[in-house]
């Protein structure tokens, strides 16, 4: 077993863990935060459902990088770290700024989310690629 494939699997399950844990504050202490923040009634919807999607893909990748670990076991590639680094950037900075947004965090933010997107992309055809060359 590779130090590689542990850390992967151990970076999976702390994603996942940390998802379950910001997923339960949205369901229950977004609204809370929100109200509090004065954030208008018509408004507060459209921002739930942004920190929903941004839990929903966070809990996706978690997984799948638990995965890469598990691959990592049998065979290591470079295409395997790029699929493991895609997946944890693809996190941070498309989930993670969803939920910056969603709690009012400045609208220009929104502009940088996609990249996070093509991370996770990215990551799955990395992926796919080490798949498929082994």
């Amino acid at each position: 077993m590779s130090w590689a494939a542990d850390k992967w699997i151990f970076l999976g399950a702390v994603m996942g863990g940390l998802g379950v844990a910001v997923g339960a504050f949205g369901a229950h202490g977004l609204p809370v935060v929100l109200e509090a923040l004065r954030v208008a009634p018509d408004e507060a919807p459209r921002l739930v459902e942004t920190f929903r999607t941004g839990v929903l893909y966070h809990l996706v990748h978690a997984p799948a990088l638990i995965l890469v670990g598990v691959i990592a076991r049998e065979r290591s590639s470079l295409l395997l770290a790029t699929a493991g680094w895609c997946f944890v950037l693809g996190v941070i900075l498309f989930s993670g700024l969803l939920y910056a947004l969603a709690l009012t965090g400045p609208k220009w933010l929104g502009a940088i989310v996609p990249a996070g997107g093509l991370l996770m992309v990215a990551g799955w055809l990395a992926l796919a690629a080490s798949a498929w060359t082994n």
